[in-house]
């Protein structure tokens, strides 16, 4: 249209610039929507197969996470007063052990849990602890339980305990919300990669918008050289904006860049973009 000098006939009957943007404003709209619903359910779903592949195939033959090794102790916070640790937990028979746990008010010890063994009862879905010796202690004496089993009913769940680098990726939106909020009750450390994550779901939501009116703003204006630069424009824009989101997302998790910032910035940038280009634009 702009090469044919039809977007110059358009603006030159009287229709305003605002006017011609506005297919541009609803097709942005519906394909940022449509992406806002994938990132939120679908995208996370086809993540688990991606997932799973890479970390069967690839992963388990890289000698590079043979020379790292990988822990299968896990220690964690189950409450604000109780912390945990499991040794020797195996992610696929959901079970581990020893284990213990233990209850701590101010600067003291108020009880001592230990078991040989934690295991996931499907039937009650909670947790079944076997040779449980549970020490309440008391300024002045202390009580001793021992019991054969024990089911704890704790906030956590065989899939929380799944350590891999693909799981923000495989979690929906309601799911990594819950596991972001688990993990800080653990008082876990990283936790800037899943919030960059989780901001960056809605984020990218408008990106869509801002990119597709950077390409009708750049793409409507007759140059010469046809549609070479036009091209090139676009290439340069995805590029840059490619790498303030790679540097956004280092400072934030290698960094103390607040994840929602870090989410948004590549955002704010372009919208002064958009503003600028829009400003220039022959109307």
């Amino acid at each position: 249209m702009a090469g044919n000098s039809e977007i110059i006939a358009i603006l030159a009957s009287g229709t305003g610039y605002s006017r011609w943007l506005r297919p541009y404003w609803i097709g942005g709209i519906i394909m940022a929507t449509i992406l806002w619903f994938a990132n939120q359910y679908v995208v996370p779903k086809a993540n688990v197969l991606r997932g799973n592949f890479e970390a069967k195939y690839i992963d388990a033959n890289s000698s590079y996470n043979a020379l790292l090794g990988q822990s299968n102790h896990i220690y964690l916070r189950i409450d604000s007063f109780t912390y945990a640790g499991i040794h020797y937990y195996d992610t696929l028979v959901k079970r581990g052990g020893p284990v213990f746990l233990y209850t701590v008010k101010g600067n003291e010890v108020v009880e001592n849990l230990r078991a040989e063994s934690i295991i996931w009862d499907t039937a009650s879905r909670k947790w079944k602890m076997d040779v449980v010796f549970d020490r309440k202690l008391q300024p002045m004496q202390e009580q001793v339980v021992q019991e054969a089993t024990r089911l704890m009913n704790f906030n956590f769940k065989p899939s929380d305990l799944t350590r891999d680098k693909y799981t923000k990726d495989k979690l929906t939106t309601p799911e990594l919300s819950r596991f972001i909020a688990l993990e800080e009750l653990r008082g876990s450390e990283g936790l800037n990669s899943l919030k960059v994550e989780r901001y960056r779901r809605d984020a990218t939501c408008v990106t869509v918008i801002l990119l597709t009116l950077i390409g009708a703003i750049v793409a409507g204006r007759k140059v010469r050289g046809g549609s070479g630069v036009h091209l090139a424009v676009g290439f340069v824009t995805a590029a840059l904006f490619i790498v303030t989101d790679r540097f956004s997302t280092i400072f934030s998790t290698k960094g103390d860049l607040h994840p929602l910032l870090a989410a948004w910035i590549p955002n704010m940038i372009f919208l002064l973009v958009v503003a600028y280009l829009y400003r220039k634009a022959p109307k």
